[in-house]
């Protein structure tokens, strides 16, 4: 993919002790920037107005990560961007590695993910509280169980996507589960996914999901329910191979 032009996205909600410190790093790392305000009642927005080298959507209520990641896919496709990364801004990315990421979306790849378990080093800082592990390593086996994809972190936020093949997508998923309603559209669509290990960084194991999503059994319930209800939109031979991959008792043992 000759002369690639890419936008960088960051979805933000509440940020203002993480924002300026994690933007002044993704400037000096990319060209165009784009920050999708989703909401915030705290000083973010304003924070965000001081700033004249990033681009600027707010969303005037919290409609949710997914929202924001789609307004941000969104914004891309309007802008005839070739690739787009996303990056979130709790300072848990590293953003000197957003060049890598988008020179690894070619031609050929549609989806590079970051993975913050394909190589665990000594790099990283921190690890996430033991329920989150936990739950993302049940959701990326079923995932890959299901849909037969071979992931590592269903959950990184981290990542570039070829911007035509986002065209093939239909999401409408709002919350923090949008990345399960894209893996199973890109499985649909037979995207090609690759993973690249990005250090595991974790600074705050009190951050809050927020509402009913603190609560570990109502979130991998939600998730589930997200997984199941893409899977239901897909057309029905699509359906048919995940049934015939993993059937309910196969999933119970790969997860």
């Amino acid at each position: 993919m000759p002369h690639t032009r890419f936008l960088t996205a960051l979805p933000v909600y509440n940020e203002a002790a993480h924002v300026n410190e994690v933007l002044d790093q993704v400037v000096r790392n990319a060209a165009d920037v784009l920050v999708v305000d989703d909401g915030s009642s705290d000083a973010t927005p304003h924070l965000l107005a001081e700033r004249g080298d990033v681009q600027v959507i707010r969303h005037e209520v919290n409609r949710g990560y997914g929202a924001a990641l789609i307004t941000a896919f969104e914004f891309a496709a309007l802008h005839h961007y070739d690739v787009l990364v996303t990056i979130d801004c709790d300072g848990q990315h590293e953003p000197q590695l957003i060049g890598q990421l988008a020179a690894a979306c070619t031609d050929d790849v549609d989806i590079v993910s970051g993975s913050r378990y394909l190589a665990l080093d000594a790099s990283g800082q921190g690890a996430p509280p033991a329920d989150r592990r936990r739950i993302n390593q049940q959701v990326t086996e079923e995932l890959n169980c299901r849909l037969g994809l071979h992931l590592t972190d269903a959950f990184c936020g981290f990542k570039a996507y070829r911007v035509q093949a986002l065209a093939n997508l239909e999401l409408t998923e709002s919350g923090y589960a949008m990345p399960l309603e894209l893996w199973v559209q890109a499985a649909h669509h037979n995207l090609k996914v690759v993973e690249q290990a990005v250090p595991l960084v974790y600074l705050d194991e009190e951050r809050s999901f927020g509402g009913a999503l603190d609560d570990a059994a109502k979130r991998l319930a939600y998730y589930h329910q997200v997984i199941d209800r893409a899977i239901d939109k897909c057309r029905p031979e699509f359906r048919q191979q995940v049934h015939s991959r993993c059937r309910g008792e196969q999933i119970q043992e790969c997860c």
